[in-house]
């Protein structure tokens, strides 16, 4: 039995939930407001670590800082939490995505749609109409669930294609960067990179919907494969992508698993922020880290955290951006957490067992010479409440507990934005 360790892995989990609850309640002395800060954020960095729960912010912060320090992600002054539920107890990245782009309950799967699939209207859609620039950013394929919630209309989060072609022609993001080449050109059409690779075979080109690169560069979006034309790239409007499908490969570790992604998250979000920022009415930026997700999902935790770590470095470019622009929003949250990820002491008594119940490390403390492993009880999601952290213009909306749905409404109070028809 492992009952030492799962009550000190409980423990942890509790605790961070409690420093949270207690976070959201009595803010850092000296924050501003929310009443103090009455106007209008112009604009909005939302982050979201895909699966990542309070345990797993904590073992990113034991391995990057160490015990007394903080990682950018945690050092907000606000701080709550979300409940995650979809129209099931359970949810998925799209219903998830879809309550917090669009402040609805619905299915696992749905994509800016309602439970009677009908489509619901973005925030994005509603800042787009405001003058404002809009903008998805992630190390999954741009297409995946969470970015489509914010820019997409569909019944099923695998129609990849129909939401590429309506980035491009309906909510008309200005900058898209990520992965998932393999949607945007049709069956037997290779872009920037090839099809079938030796680390893994089943990715080649997929697309339903034509040439959508094509139809990009026809709308007037500068299209990029690599880190030095990411780099070199100009203009307004900005299509990269830098994978056939996620920028790293998911597999339990040392059996083929990769995080390395061409282009970093913190590189692709900077040239997102510099780029959105030219318009002088603002922009929403969403940017994912999606391997804090997929990584979990094979109960890998060294590449979890280093996913989480990557995560926390874009979190810095953008806190950095609102230190010099006092006008913006920066939220970091999860739409789930994944694994059942548990923090545990060392204990060569412990048993080791094998799939999920294998446990992962040692791994260092950083600063000290304690070490600490991880655990796990799924390779699923699960449903416990996942933290937000907030800082900037009307971050003090932001504490408490609440549903999943009222990062919306928040967001739309924020910025001012209105929903009236």
């Amino acid at each position: 039995m492992k009952r030492k360790n799962q009550k000190i892995g409980a423990a942890v989990v509790a605790a961070s939930a409690a420093a949270l609850a207690v976070a959201a309640v009595f803010p850092t002395p000296g924050a501003p407001s929310a009443e103090a800060s009455a106007s209008k954020a112009k604009n909005v960095i939302l982050f979201v670590g895909d699966g990542m729960g309070a345990a797993q912010r904590e073992a990113i912060r034991l391995s990057t800082v160490g015990l007394k320090g903080q990682l950018a992600m945690d050092d907000m002054p606000y701080s709550a939490l979300i409940h995650t539920s979809s129209t099931v107890h359970v949810t998925d990245s799209a219903a998830a995505a879809t309550a917090f782009a669009s402040g609805v309950k619905t299915y696992n799967g749905a994509i800016g749609v309602d439970a009677n699939k009908k489509p619901v209207k973005t925030i994005m859609e509603y800042a787009k109409e405001a003058g404002m620039s809009t903008g998805v950013v992630t190390t999954s394929q741009v297409t995946d669930a969470t970015g489509a919630a914010f820019g997409a209309h569909v019944d099923d989060r695998s129609k990849q294609s129909d939401i590429a072609l309506q980035y491009l022609t309906k909510s008309k993001l200005d900058v898209i960067l990520g992965g998932g080449e393999d949607f945007w050109y049709p069956a037997g059409q290779a872009g920037g990179f090839k099809d079938e690779p030796a680390e893994d075979p089943s990715e080649k080109s997929k697309g339903t919907q034509g040439n959508l690169v094509a139809k990009a560069k026809q709308l007037g979006y500068s299209y990029v494969t690599n880190k030095a034309g990411l780099q070199q790239a100009k203009g307004t409007k900005l299509l990269g992508l830098f994978a056939n499908e996620e920028m790293f490969q998911q597999k339990p570790e040392g059996e083929g698993d990769i995080y390395n992604p061409v282009v970093s998250l913190p590189d692709m979000a900077k040239k997102a922020i510099d780029t959105l920022s030219k318009n002088k009415k603002g922009f929403f930026l969403m940017v994912e880290e999606e391997g804090t997700d997929e990584m979990a999902h094979s109960n890998n935790a060294k590449l979890t955290i280093k996913a989480g770590q990557e995560l926390d470095k874009a979190v810095q470019v953008a806190k950095d951006f609102a230190k010099k622009n006092p006008d913006t929003l920066v939220l970091v949250l999860a739409d789930h957490e994944t694994g059942g990820f548990s923090i545990e002491d060392v204990d060569d008594q412990d048993e080791s067992g094998d799939g999920i119940s294998k446990e992962d490390g040692p791994f260092a403390i950083a600063n000290s010479k304690e070490t600490f492993t991880v655990d796990w009880t799924t390779s699923g999601h699960t449903a416990v409440d996942v933290p937000v952290t907030a800082t900037g213009r009307n971050a003090g909306l932001f504490t408490g507990t609440f549903e999943n749905t009222e990062i919306f409404k928040k967001l739309m109070q924020a910025t001012g934005l209105s929903a009236k028809k």
